[in-house]
């Protein structure tokens, strides 16, 4: 089996390494898609990982004159806590799990089995909250861009780039403001390209650190992003 080719990454030399280059998410947005002008007008269909990735993944798709929809993705949690994973499900039950965790943490097939129906059944609820009853984007045969607000771990976008792929997307383009260079690589023969304009190593690395305001975005004001969205993307259609 060859090994997959390097994956090509778009960044902003200016900005690596540097903590706070961005105001909030919405400005990260319009970062993100001045770094990925080619695209504009395109056809390309930009996804978001909900709920952080919405407001950033709006602003990508509006100045680029995208359409937009989610990539509705979720952690499995590790027993215990409420943020930290040991990997993740896609939409399609795609499944992504981080062994060296699951053997650290002693995790049994039970246990994994139930935190995978559980994780499940929270992102079929979370697709159908966020979408309103609108049928999601078909993907086979299109370009797509995967928007997150930050690369941290990767489990997430990974998952959801396997997914694409089972979905026949002809191309898979990860976009995120801030990415730690070691799970940048690891998407590796799962995207043609990544675009970030804040690439940061070293021990430590939190997405937030990127950010100069952060706070968690909660599902409706996602939900809310998107009806805005799509109710003018419909206006615009009409003039």
């Amino acid at each position: 089996m060859s090994t997959p080719a390097a994956l090509p990454i778009v960044d902003l030399p200016a900005l690596r390494e540097r903590l706070a280059v961005f105001r909030d998410r919405a400005e990260a947005g319009a970062v993100l898609a001045d770094l990925l002008r080619e695209f504009r007008s395109s056809g390309a269909l930009v996804l978001a990982i909900p709920a952080g990735g919405v407001p950033v993944a709006a602003q990508v798709a509006s100045r680029l004159r995208l359409p937009l929809d989610v990539a509705v993705t979720s952690k499995l949690l590790l027993p215990g806590t409420t943020e930290a994973g040991y990997g993740a499900v896609a939409w399609d039950g795609t499944v992504v799990l981080n062994e060296a965790l699951v053997t650290a943490y002693r995790l049994d097939e039970a246990q994994i089995g139930q935190d995978l129906a559980l994780t499940r059944e929270k992102v079929a609820r979370r697709a159908g909250h966020l979408r309103r009853g609108r049928p999601p984007l078909q993907v086979q045969g299109r370009t797509v861009i995967l928007v997150d607000d930050g690369l941290a771990s990767g489990y997430t976008l990974r998952a959801a780039a396997l997914a694409l792929r089972e979905a026949g997307a002809a191309r898979v383009v990860v976009a995120v403001p801030t990415a730690h260079t070691e799970s940048a690589r690891q998407l590796r023969g799962l995207a043609e390209a990544l675009y970030c304009p804040n690439l940061r190593s070293g021990l430590r690395y939190a997405v937030a650190d990127a950010y100069q305001r952060w706070r968690d975005v909660k599902e409706e004001e996602a939900a809310q992003i998107l009806a805005q969205f799509e109710e003018a993307a419909g206006e615009g259609e009409a003039s």
